[in-house]
């Protein structure tokens, strides 16, 4: 294999330049040409495709976002369009293809992969919401930006006797939520694997004011699981704390990757270059009990997470 080539698709994630910058390197130093697909399967089926050099890739380890752009393409999935995609390959003569991404990501990786292509994903989230890897790139990074900013709510929060009713990102996922509300001592998390009782948490708040003197409060819940303003709404009218809704929005995406993204990137970078000389396509690079480690593609997204099970045992023991 002489020549690869490389794509984020879906929501940019922090370390996903650190994985180019890896993939790149890697490469290199084996004697293998390296394409970047700007935009994503969009560039790809558009032919958006330029030979990298060593240059390109110099100085951006600790930058956010991604070098190379990234977009959503739900029309990957026609027949039609993967066959365009396939021939922009073709054309230039790169015989495999490492996407960087999300679950969809995945699955535009898993058709070209039945069609031929050699190909192997890396994932890149800050969702953390393939189940086959413990953590993935951006993940870490944006739990940082969550409570950095969750601190210095609290900090107000306690001198106006306040409840924050915050929504993370996580696109109806958990592990932002779960970890954020560990991580910052939140009262409640609301997530589609907690339910939502709202008479209950009124009911709680009430009890922890009077009960146990808090003066104050944080609750943390993942986006599209609830209207944060009319909870904060409702805390304001039926207890004695002043209710404030604060949604993080795209905040939580931005800034230099933290060191734990910058080191998976580059590990998962270096890993799936080697899948793809050994031709391993339909994989995908985890990381499992601390180990970095391959598995098809299928499997990773079709797995059921333990940790996230542990992790909603620790946080209610915690509160």
């Amino acid at each position: 294999m002489k020549k690869i080539a490389v794509l984020t698709s879906g929501g940019d994630a922090p370390g996903m330049n650190a994985a180019i910058r890896a993939i790149m390197r890697v490469a290199s130093r084996k004697g293998v040409e390296v394409y970047g697909v700007y935009d994503g399967y969009t560039g790809l089926v558009n032919g958006k495709i330029e030979k990298l050099k060593n240059i390109d890739v110099s100085e951006i380890l600790s930058r956010g976002g991604t070098i190379l752009g990234s977009s959503r393409l739900p029309e990957f999935k026609e027949n039609q369009v993967q066959m365009q995609a396939i021939n922009q390959l073709k054309e230039r003569g790169i015989e495999g293809l490492i996407v960087i991404g999300g679950d969809g990501t995945y699955r535009g990786a898993l058709e070209l992969s039945q069609k031929g292509i050699c190909c192997v994903g890396i994932p890149g989230t800050i969702d953390n919401d393939i189940n086959g890897t413990d953590e993935t790139i951006g993940f870490h990074t944006a739990l940082y930006n969550i409570v950095d900013a969750v601190n210095k709510l609290r900090d107000t929060s306690s001198s106006h006797h306040r409840c924050f009713v915050i929504e993370v990102m996580g696109n109806n996922k958990d592990s932002l939520a779960l970890y954020s509300g560990i991580a910052c001592g939140s009262e409640f998390i609301i997530t589609k694997n907690t339910g939502y009782d709202e008479d209950y948490i009124i009911q709680m708040m009430d009890y922890y004011e009077k009960q146990q003197g808090k003066k104050h409060a944080i609750i943390i819940a993942s986006e599209k699981m609830i209207d944060v303003e009319k909870l904060a709404e409702r805390i304001s009218k039926e207890t004695h704390f002043s209710g404030r809704s604060i949604v993080l929005g795209h905040i939580q995406r931005g800034g230099s990757p933290v060191p734990q993204d910058r080191i998976l990137a580059s590990q998962m970078g270096q890993y799936a270059v080697e899948l793809l000389l050994n031709h391993q396509s339909g994989y995908c690079v985890c990381k499992k009990d601390n180990h970095i480690i391959a598995r098809k593609i299928e499997d990773a997204l079709n797995d059921v997470s333990e940790i996230q099970e542990r992790m909603y045992q620790l946080f209610n023991e915690l509160v």
